[in-house]
């Protein structure tokens, strides 16, 4: 396994972007920062970032299991229904610890469209869209965080957006979009700081995914200018598996650059 991981390492260094994320998928992905035989656990498996994130963990010799939750799962999780996330982190209590969370939910917004003028602001809209990308992970973070193996090295990401980021904010718009996700952050920071005080070998992650070619993305052309779902789940892989203790409750995009919050 060493041996392989250097030639992947190698072949980093020697290959475009496309080649390396082709040749991932060509080979599987190896988490190296995680325990022999670690549980991944992958929320909003039925996306494309998260069925493609189920698929690359299940390519890992080094993953002894891999579980994906969604909306149609048993058990299921579903936002709209808040108390399943309890149902759910209750069942899934018997199967940890777990080694890897992944939080791979979202909506570009409600009811409409994303509102780029304070006039288009309303309460259904940001109702919709602050439970969806902001209340419900909130509640996940809570229920499922405590799942995590305190002993050993594990992870815990959630995918953010980079709209969210406020001192990246330079077109407005987007405002009940752009909200939840900063909220999010600040849950995503704060959570960082509890969890890591009781598993000190925790990292805590906020991910920006970038454009990627999903059924969230396409009605803003995200077929033409986004990024195959199985290249992301490659590459926000990668930057979780080089995080440290002392990087956790950071903000993070996929090309491994970190973000402002």
């Amino acid at each position: 396994m060493r041996q392989t991981y250097g030639v992947v390492r190698l072949y980093y260094h020697l290959v475009s972007a496309h080649s390396l994320w082709s040749f991932f998928i060509l080979i599987g992905f190896f988490m190296q920062s995680l325990p022999e035989a670690y549980q991944a656990l992958i929320i909003g498996a039925s996306g494309a970032i998260g069925a493609a994130l189920v698929d690359q963990l299940q390519r890992d010799p080094r993953c002894g299991r891999v579980v994906g939750l969604c909306r149609s799962s048993d058990p299921a999780i579903d936002f709209e229904d808040l108390d399943s996330i309890e149902r759910a982190a209750v069942r899934i209590r018997a199967l940890g610890p777990w080694h890897l969370v992944v939080l791979a939910t979202g909506t570009l917004h409600g009811p409409g469209t994303p509102e780029k003028r304070l006039a288009q602001l309303n309460y259904q809209q940001m109702e919709s869209t602050f439970r969806i990308n902001t209340i419900g992970p909130a509640l996940t973070i809570a229920h499922f965080a405590p799942l995590l193996d305190k002993s050993k090295r594990s992870l815990l990401a959630v995918l953010s957006a980079k709209v969210g980021s406020i001192g990246d904010n330079r077109l407005g718009g987007w405002y009940s979009y752009r909200a939840s996700k900063a909220a999010l952050n600040m849950l995503i920071k704060t959570a960082s700081i509890e969890i890591s005080r009781n598993s000190p070998l925790a990292v805590v992650a906020a991910l920006h995914p970038g454009t990627v070619n999903s059924a969230l993305s396409a009605p803003f052309r995200g077929a033409e200018i986004g990024r195959p779902a199985e290249q992301a789940a490659a590459e926000l892989l990668t930057v979780l598996d080089r995080l440290t203790p002392e990087q956790t409750g950071e903000f993070w995009a996929y090309d491994g650059k970190r973000l402002p919050w």
